[in-house]
């Protein structure tokens, strides 16, 4: 292929478009009336990020990827601290199988894939050192506001690139501010709480499709639930493998969701969604909160506060640990002390937050002379 073959001769040689501009158009075609063009794509410094082949919604996912926010995803919990099985999840592996997931959605619906993916790679940036453990300690030591996904939307905009941020579309912040509210509905559909993009609203069901399946699944491998304490329901209407509920979970969004009074609605057979209930409800109640993993996030909780408190304490190792961790120093006329230290224990790996405990607050072997 000549470097001529890259342009599509659609257009004369006086009006050549960029590949970018051409995607751009074909984009018109193929993508639903609800799916969302990149063309009308929005950021706060329009000319800062600009391509002649990438898309803006490919760029976001780009600057997402190549992050030490994202990078950082591999040594942070998902359901169990720090796993030393090769097997089980990790942060890492949740998004990117919600990002597959989101993709193949969007893919059957006609939305925009690139728009999907850079929302689910983005989505846990915020996430604490210890899961959801990590996330309680410091709503209970700096603020009962604060959320991952408030914390996520804040790396993206302040704290990577040293302070700088990722300058991502409007698209996708909303996206990664509004893919989850905890326990909430599955199927999200409270104006203002929800994405305003159809594809931020696949993001929030594919975040849920995921870990649904995938949290079951490392929970029978650690044996803290056992194959035959599994809802029957679920195993009915769901499938028993991995890749069967997975499969069916998609399917059903896919099938039963579409236009609806000019509106698009998510929507699932209702069996099928009050299936994905029971065993959610089944996760919080028998995996979540049982000893084996409660017990270690109280004791991952004592860790979170006691850093905390060290560096509200001792301001000058805060700012030595923010130059390690390649964020900006903190400047007292632009945050409040509480706020970096919190958002540098949030982008803390489970491994660091633990080796600087232990450095910090146990005692050292004397040296020998």
């Amino acid at each position: 292929m000549t470097k001529d073959n890259i342009y599509i001769k659609e257009q004369s040689e006086d009006t050549k478009l960029c590949i970018r501009e051409q995607f751009q158009i074909r984009e018109k075609s193929f993508l639903s009336e609800f799916g969302t063009l990149s063309t009308n794509a929005r950021r706060k410094d329009q000319a800062k990020n600009s391509c002649n082949i990438r898309t803006p919604f490919q760029l976001d996912r780009d600057s997402i990827v190549y992050s030490n926010a994202f990078r950082r995803l591999k040594h942070k919990t998902q359901v169990f601290l720090s796993p030393l099985g090769d097997h089980y999840r990790t942060r890492l592996t949740h998004t990117l199988e919600v990002a597959e997931i989101a993709r193949n959605i969007a893919r059957a619906m006609r939305l925009n894939e690139d728009l999907a993916e850079a929302i689910a790679l983005g989505h846990d940036l915020g996430h604490t050192p210890f899961g959801h453990g990590g996330e309680m300690a410091l709503i209970e030591v700096y603020s009962s506001h604060f959320s991952h996904s408030d914390q996520s939307l804040r790396v993206v905009d302040c704290l990577e690139n040293s302070g700088k941020g990722l300058n991502l579309t409007f698209e996708v912040r909303d996206g990664i501010l509004k893919h989850s509210k905890g326990f909430g509905n599955i199927l999200p559909s409270t104006p203002g709480d929800t994405a305003i993009t159809i594809e931020g609203r696949v993001v929030r069901v594919a975040d849920i499709i995921a870990y649904l399946n995938h949290d079951l699944d490392d929970a029978l491998r650690a044996k803290v639930i056992l194959p035959n304490e599994v809802p029957e329901i679920c195993i009915k209407k769901l499938g028993r493998t991995h890749s069967e509920r997975a499969s069916n979970m998609i399917e059903q969004l896919v099938y039963n969701s579409g236009p609806e009074d000019g509106k698009f609605i998510l929507s699932m057979r209702q069996d099928t969604f009050h299936a994905m209930t029971i065993l959610r409800k089944f996760l919080y109640d028998k995996v979540y909160r049982s000893p084996v993993v409660h017990n270690e996030f109280l004791k991952a909780k004592t860790v979170i506060i006691g850093l905390y408190n060290y560096f509200l304490d001792n301001p000058e190792t805060l700012q030595k640990e923010l130059k390690k961790m390649e964020m900006a120093p903190w400047d007292s006329s632009k945050n409040p002390l509480k706020r970096t230290v919190c958002d540098v224990i949030a982008s803390m790996t489970d491994r660091y937050a633990l080796n600087l405990y232990s450095r910090l607050f146990f005692p050292s072997p004397f040296p020998l002379v």
